[in-house]
């Protein structure tokens, strides 16, 4: 970890429950975005240093189902800041125990607003990246909060009408 920043990665790892089951006997969807709500707000609490919200969970990709009893691992990392808020990328890989390899599973971003003890938007630290990859990733945060905009706009307009 880089000591003059502030955390910005976390890396969950588990075994998929029965409880998580679905009707086709693989992990339900829920569940999956639970594990990624819960590791995107760790992530974003360790960054802000403080408590965060769930602002926006966009982009959700299933690639393919999780079974019970799977090795699952949710990594999430900070991919931009604005203001008040945090980017977070969300990976999901999971084996099976037989398998020597992760798969990948699911992939979204996440966004975490700072706030203080009476839910008013706090600054957060900006995020610089530092490598080829974190500047990529910034700027694929960048082009999904353009698209998110466009498609926020579009939707109060046809409410308006």
């Amino acid at each position: 970890m880089d000591e003059d920043r502030p955390p910005h990665e976390v890396t969950f790892q588990f075994i998929s429950e029965p409880s998580t089951v679905n009707y086709g006997g693989k992990v339900h969807g829920g569940a999956v975005l639970k594990w990624i709500d819960q590791a995107a707000y760790t992530c974003a609490r360790s960054y802000a240093q403080g408590y965060c919200v769930t602002a926006y969970l966009g982009g959700t990709h299933f690639k393919s189902p999780i079974g019970i009893g799977d090795l699952v691992t949710v990594h999430a990392r900070v991919i931009d800041t604005g203001r008040t808020s945090i980017h977070i990328a969300v990976d999901v890989e999971a084996r099976s125990f037989e398998d020597a390899a992760f798969t990948d599973k699911v992939h979204c971003v996440a966004v975490f607003v700072h706030v203080d003890e009476n839910g008013r938007p706090q600054p957060v630290p900006p995020w610089a990246p530092r490598t080829d990859a974190e500047r990529r990733a910034q700027a694929h945060a960048r082009r999904l909060r353009a698209c998110q905009v466009q498609m926020d706009d579009a939707l109060r307009q046809e409410e308006a009408e």
